[in-house]
């Protein structure tokens, strides 16, 4: 009897040690604070003067904060159930990102194959941000000003609601991902008594290359406004490339926005609480059509490490609308030079400082930002 209930126990434990095996579930975060300087500084879209100085928290530049939950489960024959729960917070207040969504970050569930790829479903970023943004700058999607969608609309860690998105496997390299929103912003709604569809969809689609020194993206997004408001569809097109020369890394992007504004870099938009235009025609937020507008972007970066423990990176960006579109948002040229340093205290924490400059923010003739910020970020 005794070993009998001692052979149950041993079997029962194997099993209990091969579903953990099986199944995975990792509890993630990151937390990042410091201090920084921001000032504006010129006229606005609507004529007004602008002069305005912040000095005081700094909230998730080196990172945005966030806590998460990803995890998989084995379907076998290399076939992975996988999801991820991804939700931003404001350090400083603890209050929710995104608008307040729960999960605002991230909401996916999908299926991983080492053959097939990956598909997910729900509520993630686009592919510009996945591909093109760290190709293109060495900042990437973060470090406020600098973020690369302060020049590339659809690349500065640009999310849709509603999304099912597919991407390949790599093959020598190569990754191509392919998504689309059903509405890209809140819930979906059924078509109003018009049969007119009151929804934004948007396409996201890129191809990816990485072997060794050499990484290239070309990225395409395109969303069309709600049947009722017009339909205008809103496009940008990217293409970046980068190569690692060990002492220094270049990075190269260039690209083109029309017909609207995919999502603008907070750190120079109304989040600052500045009046930049006259009302919402001007505001340059997430997925603001402007039907005729065209807009030339260009990126030039550099980043080196310095020993073996801190890096040096530096940018430069310019958006340069050659039309104004019929909302007339502005024609200036919109400049930002950026400078960064990080330093590893440990595997996962680090030192960061950045200083930022930008003339003809917003595409408003001798409106000036100046972002300076030195913090501490934490990864568990």
């Amino acid at each position: 009897m005794k070993k009998s209930l001692l052979t149950a126990a041993l079997v029962a434990g194997f099993a209990a040690t091969a579903a953990q095996a099986e199944t995975s579930v990792t509890l993630y975060g990151v937390l990042d604070g410091g201090v920084q300087y921001q000032k504006f500084k010129g006229q606005n879209a609507a004529g007004d003067s602008v002069s305005r100085d912040l000095t005081g928290m700094a909230d998730g530049i080196n990172s945005g904060n966030r806590w998460g939950l990803k995890g998989s489960e084995d379907l076998g024959n290399g076939l992975k159930a996988v999801f991820q729960l991804e939700s931003g917070f404001n350090l400083g207040t603890g209050e929710s990102g995104q608008s307040g969504r729960l999960f605002g970050r991230q909401a996916t569930v999908g299926l991983q194959s080492d053959v097939w790829g990956q598909l997910d479903f729900g509520r993630q970023t686009n592919i510009a941000s996945k591909y093109f943004a760290d190709v293109a700058s060495p900042f990437g999607v973060v470090f406020g000003q600098a973020n690369i969608g302060s020049a590339f609309s659809a690349a500065g860690n640009h999310r849709l609601d509603n999304m099912i998105m597919y991407q390949t496997p790599k093959f020598a390299g190569f990754q191509f991902g392919l998504g689309y929103s059903f509405n890209a912003d809140g819930g979906q709604t059924p078509d109003n008594a018009n049969g007119e569809n009151p929804n934004t969809r948007s396409w996201t689609t890129g191809l990816r290359y990485g072997n060794g020194p050499i990484a290239a993206a070309l990225t395409y997004d395109q969303a069309k406004d709600a049947d009722a408001r017009g339909g205008v569809s809103m496009k940008a097109w990217a293409l970046a490339a980068s190569y690692d020369f060990e002492v220094v890394k270049l990075h190269l992007g260039g690209g083109q926005t029309r017909n609207g504004w995919f999502a603008s870099n907070s750190s120079l938009n109304n989040a600052t609480g500045l009046n930049f235009g006259a009302g919402a025609n001007y505001r340059l937020g997430s997925l603001s059509f402007n039907d005729g507008l065209k807009v030339n972007s260009y990126t030039v970066g550099l980043s080196a490490p310095i020993g073996s423990n801190s890096t040096i990176m530096a940018n430069w960006m310019m958006s340069d609308p050659s039309n104004e579109g019929t909302r007339q948002w502005g024609n200036d040229k919109q400049n930002v030079y950026s400078i960064g340093y990080t330093y590893n205290l440990s595997k996962r924490t680090n030192f960061y400082a950045l200083g930022s400059y930008a003339n003809g923010v917003n595409f408003q003739d001798e409106l000036k930002a100046t972002q300076v910020v030195a913090g501490i970020r934490h990864r568990f």
